[in-house]
């Protein structure tokens, strides 16, 4: 028996796609097959094979070392691996053993970018065909089967914030390379605009023959793509795409984003998700999510209201509710960064505080529609880009599900939202670590060994921040003591 028969990986429905597979690479003239997994950080990790290997790895998966769950976003490995249990307590995590991807059949992509290339997104076991508790594809998918228990599906639209410049310098002497805990150094970039003229047609068309090649291969990759627009923000563009429910909209995410840098790569490019680049004049980039529940027996909006007074159904009043009381928990999850911190300023277009408000762009939670309108739906203004989509999306429905639970209610709207009196969202990723680990509900969610896990690998960030001395630090005492 194969690896994914003797351990009962796949669903009827995966094994269908699976069985088609062959046939339709080769009637795509696929010769390479990347069999990938989104790491801890949301990024893509995994192994190309040549399609005749791919064709067995299918059923038999792919071998990865587990220590690319160990690493920081520095690649640098930060538990022990080579001690007694890895670190981890766990023998599967010892000796920098292998893990095993198996491939999810139903997202194989054909990449345009790419010639003759497919791609497999993949969940992640180990040998002895125990799932791999660090896998964030799976959390995120127990949380979405707790969910569908309430009587109730997870909709999602993607509103993503990036900036893209031409690269003049790509640092690729061997000077330039680092080495796990040092990156290398970063490219030198220009503008492809100067921007602050928000939604102008002239700085969009300057834009424009980028647009279009991350537009063509987007479409071309079936992502839900709505619209392209110009930023605030110099180089800054941003695209919205249609809601999905369930994996979807997360696994969108995450190859949106290595689709993006991809592209923009082989065109002298670079394009980053980074919420708020150390270059003059740059705007910070948020990722706002829209979301909404959708009952199962019906498939109704949960969030609209029955009586046209009403902002919201008394479910969507548990759900924002519940937003708000795990908000500054919630926030290691949407704004895993040291960076991202740095948005979180008042009169900012971005939230500082932890309150909700009717179509307002500066409350951490707008609410758009309400009175009996169809497409009722928060949006959660407070990620960044940087965000796995996987964490982030599970600790919406971990802090809704709660208000639910609890039957929460929201305060009132708060139509002047960086005058209102309201609790502070975590100004670093230290304090938000704190909050989480002070949240029995997100860490009840998430499991109590993965919140530890996560602040482990994220405490290893900041320790080496801190060890860094900053610009600011030079300039304010070199020449003053």
């Amino acid at each position: 028996m194969s690896f994914v028969e003797r351990f009962g990986l796949w669903t009827d429905d995966q094994r269908r796609l699976a069985l088609e597979l062959p046939q339709r690479w080769k009637a795509e003239g696929i010769e390479l097959v990347r069999f990938a997994f989104a790491d801890q950080h949301g990024i893509l990790r995994g192994k190309t094979l040549v399609v005749s290997e791919a064709l067995n790895a299918l059923s038999e998966g792919v071998a990865i070392t587990t220590t690319l769950f160990a690493k920081d976003t520095s690649h640098r490995t930060v538990f022990p691996v080579f001690s007694t249990g890895g670190g981890f307590n766990m023998p599967e995590m010892q000796g920098a053993a292998d893990a095993v991807m198996v491939a999810d059949p139903a997202t194989f992509k054909r990449l345009p970018w790419a010639p003759n290339s497919g791609w497999l997104l993949c969940d992640t076991y180990f040998r002895n065909g125990k799932p791999v508790p660090f896998d964030t594809r799976r959390i995120y998918r127990e949380v979405l089967g707790r969910l569908a228990a309430t009587g109730h599906e997870f909709l999602a639209g993607l509103e993503v914030e990036f900036h893209v410049f031409k690269i003049l310098d790509p640092k690729l002497r061997p000077e330039h390379a680092g080495t796990p805990g040092n990156p290398g150094e970063p490219p030198s970039v220009e503008l492809l605009s100067q921007g602050y003229q928000y939604l102008t047609e002239q700085r969009y068309d300057m834009m424009d023959p980028v647009c279009e090649l991350i537009r063509r291969d987007v479409m071309a990759l079936g992502l839900p793509l709505r619209s392209l627009e110009v930023e605030f923000g110099p180089s800054q563009i941003e695209f919205t795409f249609a809601a999905g429910t369930g994996l979807t909209p997360a696994d969108d995410m995450v190859l949106l984003r290595s689709a993006v840098k991809q592209i923009c790569r082989r065109h002298g490019y670079h394009a980053t998700f980074m919420c708020r680049p150390k270059l003059p004049n740059i705007m910070s980039s948020g990722w706002h999510l829209h979301q909404s529940l959708r009952r199962l027996d019906d498939g109704g909006n949960a969030f609209v209201a029955g009586d046209a007074t009403q902002d919201l159904s008394p479910v969507g009043r548990h759900y924002l509710a519940g937003l708000l009381a795990h908000a500054q928990g919630a926030t290691a999850l949407s704004t895993p960064t040291i960076n991202g911190y740095k948005r979180y300023r008042p009169n900012s277009l971005a939230p500082d505080r932890v309150l909700w408000g009717r179509d307002n762009r500066g409350a951490m939670i707008r609410l758009i529609g309400g009175g009996g309108d169809p497409a009722t739906h928060l949006e959660n203004r407070i990620g960044e880009p940087a965000a796995n989509p996987y964490l982030y999306f599970a600790s919406q429905i971990i802090a809704g599900m709660d208000g639910m639970a609890r039957k929460l209610e929201p305060p009132a709207s708060a139509d002047m939202p960086y005058d209102t009196s309201a609790d502070i969202l975590p100004r670093s990723l230290d304090e938000a670590l704190g909050a989480l680990r002070a949240d029995p509900a997100l860490c009840a969610g998430l499991g109590e060994g993965f919140v530890n896990y996560f602040c482990h690998i994220k405490a290893a960030e900041i320790a080496r921040f801190n060890l860094e001395v900053s610009d600011w630090e030079h300039r304010e005492y070199f020449e003053m003591f």
